[in-house]
């Protein structure tokens, strides 16, 4: 797959529509935000392609709610430094953004179907700032984040992504931010990609080219592979979500593939108008 030949065709797909597209980004290790990677590099290269949004609406694997689906309504976000064991340098980033409160308290009715309630306690998390640095380095358009309900079915995510779709056509980027495969607990620095991981990775490309999301939230049929490639199921999630937010007739473009650590998969997509 060539990456360069993929946004080509996306920049000129993008400019035939005013319907903004819907995006899932493997965010992978804190560090990306920090140095210079194929995937910081992959991310900067996308922020030139995509239209300018009115707003960005993230749902991120490390906003983690229970029982609800918290959305943040703060004007001025904060920026989350949630993680521990990093180079100093990394805390000291801040991305500035704008909150969208007005647009944000739509959302939570919105999703009152799914416990959706306002919320002034968040800001932006790793999920959300080590992306969108390269996206939008400006940090000058609008953000928010939607939280993930730990406790809801799989499929409820698709139902969401489909509820917040209607939001494409306000200029509103949907962003989700996570790993396809996220298994911590077996990641080895420079090792070859396990074997549950390329499994993984590879059915859940297939499933999606398929347009089978159902699929994809299908907990039972994915049995064990989904448990071993997801101990804990919140970097899932945020794929689903942007699953849910694909209409039936948009284009499917791939990039940054690869497997990393041996057990973090940084495959990303955009769904778009074909």
């Amino acid at each position: 797959m060539s990456f360069v030949t993929d946004l080509t065709r996306l920049r000129d797909s993008l400019a035939r529509s005013a319907r903004m597209p819907v995006v899932f980004l493997g965010h992978g290790s804190p560090m990306n935000a920090l140095e210079d990677t194929a995937y910081s590099r992959a991310w900067t290269e996308l922020g030139q392609t995509l239209p300018r949004p009115s707003a960005i609406l993230v749902v991120s694997a490390h906003w983690m709610s229970r029982g609800t689906t918290l959305v943040a309504t703060e004007a001025r976000p904060e920026t989350i430094h949630d993680f521990r064991g990093f180079p100093k340098p990394l805390y000291e980033m801040q991305y500035p953004a704008p909150g969208a409160p007005g647009l944000a308290r739509e959302v939570a009715s919105l999703l009152a179907s799914h416990h959706g309630e306002s919320d002034e306690s968040w800001g932006l998390d790793h999920g959300a700032w080590a992306v969108l640095k390269f996206l939008y380095p400006g940090a000058d358009v609008p953000v928010f984040q939607v939280s993930i309900d730990m406790t809801a079915p799989l499929s409820d995510q698709l139902e969401i992504g489909k509820l917040l779709s209607q939001l494409r056509d306000r200029g509103v980027l949907i962003l989700g931010s996570g790993n396809v495969v996220h298994n911590l607990r077996t990641m080895r620095p420079g090792g070859a990609p396990l074997d549950f991981a390329e499994a993984f990775d590879t059915l859940f490309a297939d499933r999606l080219e398929q347009r089978d999301m159902a699929a994809l939230a299908d907990r039972a049929a994915l049995g064990s592979l989904l448990q071993m490639a997801h101990p804990s199921h919140d970097h899932y999630l945020p794929a689903l979500t942007i699953a849910g937010a694909a209409d039936r007739g948009d284009a499917l473009t791939w990039m940054t593939d690869a497997i990393d650590l041996g057990s973090v998969s940084m495959r990303s997509f955009i769904f778009h108008a074909a």
